[in-house]
């Protein structure tokens, strides 16, 4: 660092600072990069993230509502969440400092990516910010974020011997198409929904390819709108009912919000590994386009998985079933 100016310590010790004040929780962080995209609409894996981080705390929101608690033991929900929170953290304490060093980037009108080394980001993304600034492909840049923050969660969470026996090896994983997130959401205020099936959570390339459809339905012309106007006028609580109090039939089940379910977490973070020293970027994950094998208006879908719930909570309760591990 000795041989960085005044200015550029500052910042980074500023963009440290920032980082830790939003990395609190889910809500924290979905808040910060829905607000990046607002100042930064070119940058639009933010709007991206923000939304999926929405699904995250649906996700961890649905283990404190009125089915999982019947289903499944406090073990095995404790260990979803902390698998959930832990992705959600590290994702953000990675990417979160690439963006305000482009946000300095853009205020000083010159690139400051060669502060990126200092906050243990890949050498992959370092050169895609490079080449965004020279190129300013948006679809390109959105696609490396994709891959990046994928493999960042790679090593630490989804091959973790922790997370892998307990929960990514778990009875309860391989029935994930029973459960809503199975399915990351996109809500409109009319009270439709839509999205794509997050089916193989463990594979890096099915996440990364999940990724990309989800970028083309979120970013769709006709649909568009529709969503930020969602995430302009509905705060993230975490509860379901965030998106549910727009439909004009309700599915009866109840999801708290996450500030009273959950504790703030404190995490670690382990010793740093570029992943792009270890791992090949395949070519199929950067300039293969997303293809939607299934319908992505899920309105009639998610009703659908809504009955099956809560049909699955009415033959546990009936044969006395013991709750899933």
């Amino acid at each position: 660092m000795n041989h960085l100016t005044i200015q550029e310590r500052t910042i980074i010790r500023q963009i440290q600072d920032e980082t830790n004040k939003k990395n609190v929780d889910n809500i924290s962080r979905t808040e910060a990069y829905f607000s990046f995209f607002k100042k930064h609409p070119d940058i639009i894996w933010s709007f991206l993230a923000s939304m999926v981080s929405r699904n995250g705390g649906w996700n961890m929101c649905d283990l404190q509502g009125s089915i999982f608690p019947q289903l499944l033991t406090d073990l095995t929900r404790k260990q979803l969440f902390l698998t959930f929170e832990r992705a959600n953290w590290l994702i953000f304490h990675d990417v979160y400092p690439q963006l305000l060093v482009y946000q300095y980037s853009t205020k000083l009108n010159r690139k400051m990516f060669h502060l990126l080394p200092y906050f243990h980001v890949s050498t992959f993304i370092q050169k895609e910010w490079f080449r965004y600034w020279k190129e300013n492909d948006k679809n390109r840049l959105t696609t490396s974020l994709i891959i990046n923050e994928q493999n960042v969660i790679q090593t630490p969470v989804i091959d973790h011997p922790l997370y892998k026996k307990k929960v990514f090896q778990s009875k309860l994983f391989s029935f994930q198409d029973w459960f809503h997130f199975s399915c990351v959401l996109f809500p409109t205020c009319g009270g439709e929904v839509y999205g794509a099936s997050a089916n193989g959570f463990k594979s890096l390339s099915k996440r990364i390819n999940l990724g990309k459809r989800l970028a083309s339905i979120l970013f769709h012309p006709r649909l568009f709108p529709y969503f930020y106007e969602f995430a302009e006028k509905t705060p993230h609580t975490g509860s379901r009912n965030d998106y549910e109090q727009y439909f004009k039939i309700k599915t009866g089940l109840k999801t708290p919000i996450l500030r009273v379910s959950f504790p703030v977490i404190k995490h670690n973070q382990h010793k740093y590994e570029d992943w792009s020293m270890q791992r090949r970027v395949s070519p199929t994950w950067l300039h293969l386009p997303a293809r939607h094998r299934h319908p992505i208006h899920l309105t009639d879908w998610y009703f659908a998985k809504s009955n099956q719930l809560q049909l699955m909570l009415a033959l546990q309760k009936t044969l006395q079933l013991k709750k899933w591990k």
